[in-house]
């Protein structure tokens, strides 16, 4: 008899607090291999959000690392926080969005997305937060949306993009950003441009800064 080297489940734990931050999609796509055709992935598909924040808080966190010795840009760079002392100035809406198995032909994982959003409050824009959802199997969800959070779960905090120049926003003010998920042959990095309401140079453009390096 041929015994199968290829399995009925695939379960991972590789989720980032921006759903795809640890290489969750490239990881599960190099393992489908081992998958039967009709084989189940936990999870099976998570999306990404984003929203718009005011934190003085952040800001200035930020900012005291800007003489750190390895010469990378603070504000060039992602971070998993617990977002304390923050003014989210409008819904959350979903950002990136990935399945597993993924039986698409030809696999991509860079993304891009333009989203608006419309300031609610007279304040300051300091960046945005990230936060995600993950479908495990059916019905069985994990989140830390702001409006589905899942209770008592603590294994995950949101990330918070940061802008190099904070902008003063009226209440009723397009806050338009352009994000960008950006794959090569050596690493995967973020790049993120707010055009309205006073466009600005792309964050951590070519991942100069910010980066997580692929496996060979």
């Amino acid at each position: 008899a041929v015994v199968s080297t290829q399995s009925t489940g695939l379960v991972s734990e590789l989720l980032g607090s921006f759903s795809d931050n640890e290489l969750s999609p490239e990881c599960l796509d190099g393992a489908q291999r081992l998958l039967k055709d009709d084989g189940l992935s936990v999870p099976c598909e998570y999306t990404s959000y984003l929203a718009p924040l005011s934190s003085r808080k952040l800001f200035n966190n930020v900012s005291s690392q800007s003489g750190d010795a390895s010469g990378e840009d603070p504000f060039h760079m992602g971070y998993v926080v617990r977002l304390q002392a923050v003014h989210v100035l409008d819904e959350v809406k979903p950002c990136f969005k990935y399945h597993h198995p993924n039986r698409d032909k030809k696999i991509d994982n860079s993304r891009h997305i333009t989203l608006d959003f419309t300031a609610g409050a007279e304040t300051v824009l300091h960046g945005f937060a990230g936060y995600f959802d993950a479908r495990l199997y059916r019905d069985v969800y994990i989140s830390t949306h702001p409006d589905t959070h899942s209770k008592d779960m603590f294994s995950w905090f949101p990330m918070f993009f940061p802008l190099k120049l904070p902008v003063r926003v009226q209440r009723g003010d397009r806050i338009a950003v352009d994000f960008w998920r950006v794959v090569d042959q050596t690493k995967v990095w973020y790049e993120w441009a707010l055009s309205e309401p006073a466009p600005q140079a792309i964050h951590n453009s070519r991942g100069v800064s910010y980066w997580i390096g692929l496996f060979s």
